[in-house]
């Protein structure tokens, strides 16, 4: 199937110098001949084929936009996890002037440590924004190359396990005891990290649902191919409907 994938454009070439080639035959027969009805056999039934497939693909097509929709949703979670953090550590981290002020401000360092600091996180929600599986359909661009290119980082979106950072949890015994302290004292301060804590964990579970979306893709990456098939065998059949208007418009009346 990569082959078919990685020669896109060759192919359909292929099949539609093919068709040419066995047109040109054909107009060896008379308009009405049986040879130029099976031509618009032919026709019908892979343009019917290639009807079919269009509509799957667009089943497919809907399902890359959700992909789309959930990178764009995993970015803003990034920046909002991100944004807080930072907030959060100007406003009391610097110096952090209680001890239950210090154990928040180590869990949010630790918690930006896991993501920002990681850079496994930010990359496959951007490697994954570069190689949807659509993207990757280059008809007519698409160079070698760059093709190598989108495997590598093909791989390195697949072999990322979001898994790894559910190790991490924003309210561990700690910080849950100094939120219940600062509660008492800043509610203000427990409020802000809260908030912080509930941004990591929608960014965890956007993108491990991000990564849900991109395996279910990948598993049925095999209806582009089945889509390239289909235009191969609709460019191929495509001369010989061309070449039977034009024995009929020549056909004298």
């Amino acid at each position: 199937m990569s082959f078919i994938a990685d020669n896109q454009l060759p192919l359909l070439i292929l099949f539609f110098l093919t068709g040419l080639i066995g047109t040109a035959f054909l107009f060896r027969k008379p308009a009405g001949h049986r040879a130029w009805k099976l031509a618009d056999l032919v026709w019908v039934v892979l343009g019917g084929f290639g009807a079919l497939v269009a509509v799957i693909s667009g089943i497919y097509a809907a399902d890359s936009s959700k992909l789309e929709r959930q990178i764009d949703i995993a970015y803003a979670a990034t920046a909002a996890f991100d944004r807080d953090a930072a907030r959060f550590r100007l406003r009391f981290c610097d110096p952090a002037y209680d001890a239950d002020i210090a154990v928040l401000c180590e869990k949010v360092e630790f918690l930006s440590a896991s993501t920002a600091g990681n850079a496994e996180l930010p990359l496959f929600i951007a490697v994954t924004d570069e190689v949807a599986p659509l993207q990757g359909l280059s008809f007519l661009f698409g160079s070698r190359s760059g093709m190598e290119e989108m495997s590598e980082m093909e791989a390195q979106a697949s072999a990322f396990d979001p898994a790894a950072f559910l190790v991490f949890t924003s309210l561990d015994e700690p910080a849950q005891a100094a939120v219940d302290n600062m509660r008492r004292k800043v509610p203000a301060i427990a409020g802000d990290y809260l908030i912080i804590a509930r941004a990591y964990d929608d960014l965890i579970a956007h993108v491990a649902k991000l990564k849900d979306e991109w395996e279910y893709l990948q598993d049925n990456a095999h209806i582009l191919v089945l889509q390239i098939i289909a235009l191969c065998l609709v460019s191929f059949a495509a001369p010989f409907r061309l070449g039977k208007s034009i024995v009929e418009l020549r056909r004298p009346r």
